[in-house]
């Protein structure tokens, strides 16, 4: 017996079935039926195989007088032979699940379905007086899908490792880990909008953390859409920034209107109707997190997305930032060096001495050091040390692992030449030091490795998985505004739909 059969991954309507008995085509009607109960078990429902069969039987064990065409045959032995058939291909089929293809589909949300849509058909159906009306629901049905509605982790008080573990002292030259920060938050001190006014006197106000300021405050939840309405407003004084501090100013430069335009115009609907209405389900690492959008299941890019958050929160709150005040300023000099003598800086011996482009970058973002202070809040003082960090986000540290190679790109990455190119530039390589990033975590860590297990036992109130849920994940829905282009770049993946998997089980 020799022949050709399709495995599980192909299916058509009808079965294709060639059968040759001493090379000539013919029909089993027996055969095919026990070679289609094979195959029933792997294919979906109402679909079927393709098998080209040429067996060699002695001539007088074949019946060829069945039919009057001569195409319908019987042969003796029947049942052994299709027996020894039906495990020749079961045999080939048994490794079907290790090479089964599966395709992922992009993200195309649908808008939410609202109340005003069902009170119609409701309204048809309880007054027809059908009977059956209000029944139990399919359990396809009995899933949470209102992203408002109370989680259990309410209930659960988490442990602040500060109180626990005991300080872990960095290496010398070692960077500093996400996790470290947000556990000692003694290495910043916030500056509220309203302390921040010339670099001289900066230094000498009372430092007030960011929440006293906010509470007094309507809460910043409000569609970016609308917001170049707002900017044109004269009273903001109930305007708030992303990090809950009121604005002190409106700046309406056309260079950064036309950049909030961009932003607007790009939006998609229905990313940001999902994103809004979401309800996340966790980590999978610091890269990926898995979220809940009705009865879908969506793989998102933690990375891209939060990129993109903070670009939109710095063009949007431009001017307007609270300050991370370093209580130890960093040499500018240092950070430089530490910049050039990593691999991501690409530099090399034709680039000239390190020291020397070291000193270059200083002078030049010394030159620049106004500017940043005013619009970015990014402090430099006179003795060339770094002393803050804008405010993005409430209750959000950067990871400082990347300080050095962000300042070596403010240099040489930023156009300054243009105006919106410089903002442009300039809040993308911001965006990106701001970003959750899988390097600059405790996820592959050595000190992770170390104390893994009883880092999640203790399960830090601090630690990248709960700033990813409780900060980030919150200003998701209601700060980003998602590029039409995350739709089709990988950046959120739909992996399952509920009613789809009850069809796969009802199959089984």
């Amino acid at each position: 017996m020799k022949g050709y059969i399709s495995n599980a991954n192909y299916s058509v309507k009808k079965c294709i079935f060639l059968l040759f008995i001493n090379h000539r085509l013919v029909e089993s009607s027996m055969l095919r039926k026990a070679i289609e109960s094979v195959y029933a078990a792997y294919l979906p429902k109402n679909t079927h195989p393709f098998l080209y069969l040429s067996l060699e039987i002695l001539p007088q064990n074949v019946d060829v007088n069945v039919h009057p065409t001569k195409h319908e045959v019987h042969f003796l032995h029947e049942d052994g032979i299709i027996e020894s058939v039906q495990q020749t291909v079961e045999s080939k089929l048994l490794g079907a699940n290790s090479s089964r293809t599966y395709f992922t589909q992009t993200l195309l949300p649908r808008p939410a379905i609202t109340s005003s849509d069902l009170a119609k058909p409701l309204a048809a159906v309880a007054s027809s007086g059908v009977e059956g009306f209000g029944d139990k629901p399919c359990a396809r049905q009995l899933v949470r899908t209102d992203a408002k509605e109370q989680k259990m982790d309410a209930f659960l008080q988490p442990v602040n490792m500060s109180h626990v573990l005991p300080a872990i002292p960095a290496a010398a030259g070692e960077p500093w880990s996400q996790d470290s920060e947000m556990l000692d938050a003694s290495d910043f001190e916030v500056l509220s909008v309203k302390d921040i006014g010339s670099s001289a006197n900066t230094a000498e106000q009372d430092l007030q953390p960011c929440h006293e300021e906010s509470s007094s405050g309507p809460s910043r939840k409000r569609p970016r859409a609308n917001l170049l309405d707002d900017i044109k407003e004269e009273d903001s004084g109930h305007d708030m920034t992303a990090a809950r501090l009121p604005k002190r100013r409106i700046i309406n430069l056309t260079s950064l209107l036309s950049l909030r335009e961009e932003i607007s115009s790009r939006n998609h609907t229905g990313l940001q109707d999902m994103l809004q209405n979401h309800v996340f389900i966790g980590c999978v690492n610091p890269q990926w997190a898995l979220v809940q959008y009705q009865t879908k299941l969506y793989l998102i890019n933690s990375t891209k997305l939060s990129q993109e958050l903070f670009y939109q929160i710095l063009t949007f709150d431009f001017g307007n930032f609270g300050v991370l005040r370093l209580s130890n300023p960093a040499p500018l000099y240092e950070l430089a060096m530490m910049a050039l003598d990593s691999p991501e800086s690409g530099w090399t011996e034709d680039d000239g001495p390190k020291e020397g482009l070291a000193e270059y970058i200083v002078d030049f973002l010394r030159t620049k050091s106004e500017m940043l202070q005013d619009y970015f809040s990014i402090g430099i003082d006179e003795n060339r040390n770094l002393t803050g960090l804008p405010l993005l986000l409430e209750n959000y540290i950067p990871a400082l692992e990347g300080l050095p190679m962000f300042i070596l790109r403010l240099a040489t990455e930023v156009n300054w030449d243009e105006e919106k190119e410089c903002f442009d530039s300039l809040s993308k390589e911001c965006s990106m030091f701001y970003s959750i990033r899988k390097e600059y975590t405790l996820y592959d860590s050595p000190i992770l490795l170390q104390m893994g297990q009883q880092h999640e036992k203790l399960g830090s109130d601090k630690s990248w998985k709960w700033t990813a849920e409780h900060v980030i994940s919150k200003a998701f829905r209601t700060l980003l505004l998602p590029p039409k282009d995350f739709a089709e770049n990988g950046t959120i993946l739909q992996l399952a739909n509920l009613p789809d998997l009850y069809k796969v089980f009802e199959r089984c």
